[in-house]
C-alpha cells in the first residue's frame, strides 16, 4: 500500500506542471474604480485566481518566454471588478411570498440556493452578503461554493436574522396553537447576546437584526422601533468581541438613530431616516443600503407572488419616500452601499438598481463603485476584492458597451471571471 503510494504521488508531481499557468487579460478598456478613470488597453495578469501584474505589451512578450500563457481578448469590451451585493436573500424565491412560503421546507429553501447563488454570479455579482437565512442554510451554500460544490459567488452569511418577539424577523402568519417562532428570535440583552454566540458558532460571517418594523411582516408597523438601545448596544458590542459586523434592518427614523448610535455597520433600507440620521451616520462612517428598486417590483407583481395587501398597503407609502431620501443621502456624501434586497424579486436581476441610482442622484461611476471598491470596505475585504488591483481576487467582469455612459449595460454582462476562472464567457 504505503509503495503504491509513492508510486501514485510521483506519476502526479511528474504530469504536473513545473509552473502555474499564467492568464493575461487584454482590456479594450478598463474602469479603475478606485480613481473612477477609464484605462486604456491594459493587460491584466492574472495567477492562481489572484491578480499579478497590470501591465504593458512588453510585459506580454516577457511572459510568453516564462510560461504557458493564455490569452482572453476583451480589447473591445469594457472590463471592471465583479460587482458585489451587500443585500439578498438566495435561499428566498422572488415568486412565493405571504402564506405560500409556509409550504417551503428547509431543503427547498436550500435547493433554491444553489440554483439562485449560480444566477448571481451569471449576472455579474461575484460576492455578496446574504442577510438572512432560515437553519443556517446560508452557511452551507458559503461552504459548498467555497469547496467546489456549487457555482456561485463569495458569500458573506448572516445565518437567522435577530428580532423581537412578534417583530418584522419573527415568523407572524399562523396563529398562537401552532407555536410558530423564528429561529433568531431573542428578547433582552442576555438573549441577543447568545443569538450573536449560536450564529457565530454555526459559522455566521455578519450578524444581521430588526430594528423597526418591515414591509413584508404581518403585524409590524413598518417604522416602528424593534429593540431598545441597551438590546441594540449589546448585539454590536457581542459581535466586536467575535469579530462580526452588524447590518440593522430599520426603516423607521427612531429606530435608525439608535442603531447608529449603538455603532451599527450597516443600516438596511433606511427609508425614513431624517436629516439627522444622515449626518450621523456621514460621522460615524455608517453605511446607508437603501433598495430603490425594490418598490416596482412589490407593486407590480407582488400580489401575483403571494404579497398580503396589508404589505402593499405599506410599500405604497414606503417607495417614493426612501428615493427622494436616498436622494438626500447622496447630496450628503454619507457612505452608500449597493444592496438590492434580491429575493423579495428574482435572482440574477440585481443590477437593475444601478439605473435607479443614477435617476435619482448619482453619477454612473458613483453608482459603480457602491457595488464595487465601497462594498469591498464595508465588507472588510478590500485588501481582497473590490477593484482590479495587483494582489486581489481575479473577480473580473466585462460588457459590450460603456456602462458609464448607459448604466444599463451591466444588466447584461457579456463576461464573468472569478477568482481566475471563467465561468461565463
Amino acid at each position: 500500500m504505503i509503495k503504491h503510494s509513492l508510486i501514485t504521488a510521483l506519476l502526479c508531481l511528474l504530469a504536473a506542471p513545473a509552473f502555474a499557468q499564467t492568464t493575461i487579460i487584454h482590456a479594450g478598456k478598463m474602469i479603475d474604480v478606485e480613481s473612477g478613470k477609464v484605462l486604456q488597453d491594459q493587460y491584466i495578469f492574472v495567477e492562481d485566481g489572484v491578480i499579478t501584474n497590470i501591465g504593458t505589451k512588453a510585459d506580454v512578450k516577457a511572459a510568453k518566454k516564462d510560461s504557458a500563457v493564455k490569452f482572453i481578448d476583451l480589447s473591445k469590451m469594457t472590463v471592471l471588478p465583479g460587482l458585489s451585493d451587500s443585500h439578498v436573500h438566495l435561499t428566498s424565491d422572488g415568486k412565493t411570498h405571504g402564506y405560500k412560503t409556509l409550504g417551503v421546507s428547509l431543503p427547498r429553501a436550500t435547493i433554491n440556493g444553489v440554483m439562485n447563488a449560480e444566477k448571481t454570479l451569471m449576472a455579474g455579482f461575484t460576492s455578496v452578503r446574504n442577510l438572512g437565512a432560515p437553519g443556517f442554510a446560508d452557511i452551507a451554500l458559503m461552504n459548498a461554493v467555497d469547496d467546489g460544490d456549487v457555482i456561485g459567488p463569495r458569500i458573506i452569511p448572516a445565518g437567522r436574522s435577530l428580532g423581537i418577539t412578534g417583530g418584522h424577523c419573527d415568523s407572524n402568519l399562523l396563529p398562537h396553537k401552532y407555536k410558530d417562532k423564528a429561529g433568531g428570535g431573542a428578547d433582552g440583552p442576555w438573549g441577543v447576546r447568545t443569538k450573536v454566540r449560536e450564529n457565530n458558532k454555526y459559522g455566521a460571517k455578519v450578524i444581521k437584526f430588526c430594528g423597526t418594523g418591515g414591509v413584508l411582516s404581518t403585524g409590524t408597523k413598518i417604522g416602528a422601533q424593534q429593540y431598545s438601545f441597551v438590546e441594540m448596544k449589546a448585539i454590536v458590542d457581542e459581535a466586536a468581541l467575535l469579530g462580526l459586523k452588524v447590518a440593522v434592518h430599520a426603516h423607521g427614523e427612531d429606530g435608525i438613530n439608535t442603531a447608529i448610535r449603538a455603532g451599527v455597520d450597516s443600516v438596511e433600507h433606511a427609508s425614513f431616516i431624517s436629516d439627522a440620521g444622515i449626518k450621523a451616520a456621514k460621522e460615524r462612517g455608517t453605511y446607508l443600503s437603501m433598495d430603490i428598486y425594490v418598490s416596482d417590483y412589490i407593486l407590480s407583481e407582488g400580489e401575483e407572488a403571494g404579497i398580503l395587501e396589508e404589505s402593499l398597503a405599506k410599500e405604497r407609502t414606503v417607495g417614493k419616500k426612501q428615493r427622494e431620501r436616498f436622494q438626500a443621502a447622496v447630496r450628503s456624501g454619507v457612505n452608500i452601499a449597493y444592496g438590492t434586497d434580491a429575493g423579495v424579486y428574482p435572482h440574477g436581476l440585481n443590477a437593475r438598481q444601478l439605473s435607479y441610482m443614477v435617476k435619482w442622484g448619482m453619477r454612473p461611476v458613483q453608482a459603480v463603485q457602491t457595488a464595487t471598491i465601497g462594498n469591498a470596505t464595508l465588507f472588510g475585504m478590500q485588501d481582497k476584492t473590490g477593484s482590479i488591483s495587483v494582489g486581489k481576487f481575479a473577480d473580473i467582469i466585462a460588457v459590450d458597451g460603456d456602462p458609464l455612459a448607459d448604466i444599463k449595460e451591466l444588466e447584461d454582462v457579456d463576461f464573468v471571471m472569478k477568482g481566475g476562472v471563467v465561468y461565463k464567457d
